[in-house]
């Protein structure tokens, strides 16, 4: 064993771990920073494989643009965590179920995929790590799922924005327009009372004693 399977393996196992802890993690801020740790990690596979170029998208694009979106909705927007982990373990029959048939056919797939036929495996940048070559296939073959999900994320944008400006009762709002707007006769009104003259204290006692 090499020094690049040990790395392959300890990038995997801290991806795991990390992937774990994202869907168990009680702080979805704190799950978003282990979503961070995962795409490194997934980063530094890509970049054992060669593919330097979406290894750098990878951090690049999801770490620095899509993450931090997300982090800045989390923290912006009011999350009920006690209603959103109701019921949590529940699911998690299916989700083991769900988990064990994914993971199935995925090593089945691997199995028929890579026989030990001794041939050597060309390196991943001659094949997907080019940028010329990515952008002719997106451009090309790809390009009506390349616009589906640029306007998936304008929507998701789009609705950010909205849950982050949106009105909250339990909080004050005022509009500053209407405090520039004000004039001095809507902040103080004057107004003219009749004077009352009251008895002296001294005379209504003198007044009510025997």
């Amino acid at each position: 064993m090499n020094f690049t399977n040990i790395l392959f393996y300890v990038f995997a196992a801290i991806l795991v771990l990390a992937s774990l802890r994202v869907i168990t993690a009680r702080n979805p801020v704190q799950a978003a920073l282990f979503l961070v740790l995962a795409f490194f990690q997934a980063a530094g596979i890509w970049m054992l494989l060669k593919a330097e170029f979406l290894s750098i998208v990878l951090v690049l694009v999801y770490v620095g643009a899509v993450m931090v979106l997300f982090l800045f909705v989390v923290m912006m927007i009011d999350i009920d965590l006690d209603k959103l982990r109701a019921g949590f373990w529940n699911y998690l029959p299916v989700a083991a179920v769900v988990g064990g048939v994914i993971v199935v056919e995925m090593a089945a797939v691997i199995w028929r995929a890579f026989p030990s036929t001794g041939t050597a495996v060309p390196a991943a940048a001659n094949t997907i790590g080019q940028t010329k070559a990515l952008g002719l296939k997106i451009y090309t073959e790809y390009i009506y799922a390349f616009e589906i999900a640029a306007v998936v994320l304008l929507v998701a944008i789009v609705a950010a924005v909205a849950l982050t400006l949106r009105k909250r009762k339990d909080t004050k709002f005022f509009d500053p327009a209407e405090a520039v707007r004000v004039k001095r006769n809507d902040r103080l009104k004057i107004v003219k009372m009749d004077a009352t003259v009251h008895a002296p204290v001294a005379a209504a006692e003198t007044k009510e004693a025997p």
